[in-house]
């Protein structure tokens, strides 16, 4: 039976109606939720919160208890009806992303306008957030955003892979200011041991780009799921299928975009532009190498040929 798809409201109401099947089930077969972990090989925390519905279960989940309550598949009919996070509206996107992030081993993203939530300085994110926000709710989201950064770019957090399109650090979001701030930024987080931060050259011939800005979020349990947006809309899917197809896309472009340290070379010069003249140059350097690394071999020029001139006759 296929998911149906849903408004956000929808799928935030039937995961908690899932998790209260499920709690019904487990007590009425007489079993704790340490029990009941114990049977699945997962912790009591992962059963708790799937009940309460804020957690996302995988499809294996609802299969394993359907065996172990007898229930004929009613949970895993259940499952399959429910579209999770299939959309996310702008208030509720952000929290069901960080809910993901936080169990996440792994996050491989490819941003093609705007430097991602992990990486923007304060007044960055002020500037994109204020355009669906305001006030204290305003503040409130970007000081969630700030406390995300610290935990998940601290000790102990995932391995966090990112291309940025190069008019990431070519837009200018502010001000000169800003921009130069964040440029900074990105340089300082990229020498972190858990992060590989690599560029995406406009001029890169046979680099191939997704659609649009895409986030492939990998559990500890295994599988994973595949964040996108479209105007103000968040889109989650945990298909497999999607997954493996922009995971093999996401690590082609990673083999054919600037290295991490030609990357770092061409933020330095977008930061020098906007400290001197208040924009980077019209169009960004390339470190010694990097075209044959792109291209895989340098430009053949080949001589013009001259043909002598036929002698007008009269």
């Amino acid at each position: 039976m296929g998911r149906r798809n849903g408004t956000a409201g929808t799928a935030a109401t039937t995961a908690s109606v899932f998790g209260e099947v499920a709690r019904h089930l487990r007590e009425s077969a007489g079993l704790t939720q340490g029990e009941l972990a114990g049977r699945l090989h997962c912790d009591r925390s992962w059963v708790a919160r799937i009940e309460a519905g804020t957690r996302v279960p995988q499809n294996g989940f609802a299969e394993v208890c359907d065996q172990l309550f007898d229930t004929g598949g009613l949970l895993t009919r259940l499952w399959e009806r429910i579209d999770w996070y299939a959309e996310a509206g702008p208030a509720d996107r952000f929290r069901r992303r960080a809910v993901l992030d936080e169990e996440a081993v792994a996050l491989r993203e490819y941003q093609a306008l705007t430097v991602p939530g992990l990486l923007q300085t304060e007044e960055y994110a002020r500037a994109l957030l204020g355009r669906d926000f305001s006030g204290e709710e305003l503040e409130q989201r970007v000081r969630a955003r700030l406390d995300r950064q610290r935990r998940l770019l601290g000790p102990g957090g995932p391995l966090l892979l990112w291309v940025l399109d190069e008019s990431v650090i070519r837009g200018v979001v502010r001000g000169p200011e800003v921009m130069r701030d964040q440029c900074d930024r990105l340089l300082s987080v990229a020498r972190r041991d858990a992060v590989r931060l690599q560029l995406a050259p406009f001029d890169a011939r046979g680099l191939t780009r997704p659609h649009t800005s895409v986030t492939l979020i990998s559990l500890a349990e295994g599988g994973g799921w595949v964040y996108s947006e479209s105007l103000d809309r968040g889109h989650f899917t945990d298909d497999p299928t999607v997954f493996a197809r922009h995971l093999r896309t996401l690590d082609l472009l990673r083999a054919d975009a600037l290295s991490p340290e030609d990357t770092a070379a061409v933020i330095r010069e977008a930061r020098a532009g906007y400290a001197r003249d208040g924009r980077p140059p019209h169009r960004l350097g390339r470190p010694p190498g990097t075209a044959t690394a792109l291209r895989g071999r340098p430009r053949t020029r080949h001589p013009r040929v001259r043909h002598p001139r036929t002698r007008r006759r009269d």
